[in-house]
């Protein structure tokens, strides 16, 4: 199979999208599929990826201005005539659309008119984001996009059983499941290190963890009914616009900054508790990882969490807004050891076979849809 993934957000800047990319990509390339990307242009980036198992991966890269007051995000400027030349050039059998909004709405039109089928991957609540943002105004608009780009594809995935209902209240249309992988070689309660614990926290203190972006839309900033909780230390690990802000409001908890690779999988398992505050998370990501770490998880009763996390299992979900639910299942977790290291197993062995190679055949699995839907329309016209 010759696959096309065209990238809203790609390398050098990493977040679920682009993750999710390179995942998928490598277990394609791995398994002897032919893939190319098409992703925004960055200063000096990369016309090839690399993936860890050797292969090296096309990545056409597409003119981009950054985005104002968010220069981490990079709007392509292109035509959907100049991505149809594009396409035509690749000659893909099925193209993936990545969290399409701007250069993957464009390529959705170029590829209808090349006739050739497209799965599109519904990863961010833009229409949520217009409201933390202050532009309320702009959630009609951007739902009016994302129908009108994704009924253009044979096939939507949506991550969660939430975001599946919101996209089909919101009349988008042939919308399945796919849910994401996790990397667990990577995270592992194994990986505990009790000198991180002391260089983080104070000795006998437990220790709650986040782990994401610092803006306005992840609500970091509810943690605050967590971070003077004596006997316990809130550790936030990541960057971005808001991180002055929180260390101003939340002085007792510590800011590591970004963490990738083995730095991160050692930060989580040395936590003894994740909170996720975010209540626009389409899937939750950072939560798989951090169950797959050894940790129970605390989130909001609203969108991928609720999937992820089983009450009184693996985890607690609060009712979103209510930040008292929110400490006591925190309280609840800390200062009793039995219960949280048994919430603790029960989060790994609840993710164990949810592995990035095991998505990337289901993913497979959805582009053939698309091939025979696509087949079958063509047969149907003929």
């Amino acid at each position: 199979m010759r696959i096309l993934a065209v990238a809203e957000s790609f390398l050098p800047h990493m977040n679920g999208v682009t993750n999710s990319v390179l995942r998928t990509v490598e277990h394609f390339a791995a398994t002897g599929e032919e893939v190319e990307i098409i992703a925004p242009q960055w200063p000096r980036a990369e016309k090839h990826w690399r993936t860890p198992t050797g292969h090296r991966i096309p990545v056409h890269r597409i003119a981009s201005v950054p985005l104002a007051g968010y220069p981490e995000v990079r709007v392509a400027a292109t035509s959907a005539a100049a991505l149809h030349r594009r396409i035509r050039e690749i000659a893909p059998e099925v193209i993936h659309l990545a969290s399409p909004t701007v250069l993957g709405g464009r390529a959705a039109v170029a590829a209808q008119r090349a006739g050739v089928p497209t799965v599109a991957v519904y990863q961010t609540d833009i229409p949520g984001y217009t409201a933390k943002y202050g532009m309320s105004f702009l959630e009609a608009a951007s739902w009016q996009l994302l129908r009108d780009v994704h009924n253009r594809a044979r096939l939507t995935l949506a991550p969660s059983t939430a975001t599946r209902d919101q996209l089909h209240a919101h009349g988008v249309e042939r919308v399945k499941l796919w849910r994401r992988g996790v990397d667990t070689s990577r995270f592992s309660p194994s990986l505990r290190s009790e000198r991180l614990r002391e260089r983080l926290a104070e000795p006998g203190e437990r220790i709650d963890m986040c782990m994401g972006r610092l803006a306005a839309e992840k609500q970091v900033e509810d943690l605050r009914v967590l971070h003077d909780m004596p006997g316990t230390r809130l550790v936030i690990v990541g960057e971005g616009p808001e991180r002055e802000v929180l260390r101003r409001r939340m002085p007792r908890a510590r800011f590591t900054g970004f963490r990738g690779g083995k730095d991160l999988a050692v930060h989580l398992a040395s936590a003894d508790l994740f909170v996720h505050p975010g209540e626009l998370e389409t899937f939750g990501q950072t939560i798989q990882e951090a169950m797959a770490s050894g940790l129970p998880v605390i989130a909001p009763r609203r969108g991928g969490p609720v999937d992820l996390v089983d009450p009184s299992r693996t985890g607690w979900l609060y009712t979103p807004g209510m930040l008292d639910e929110l400490r006591e299942a925190a309280v609840d977790l800390l200062f009793d050891d039995a219960k949280r290291e048994a919430f603790g197993r029960a989060a790994t062995a609840a993710v164990e076979r949810r592995t990035w190679p095991v998505l990337a055949e289901q993913l497979r699995g959805h582009y053939r849809s698309a091939l025979a839907a696509h087949a079958a329309t063509g047969a149907a016209a003929r």
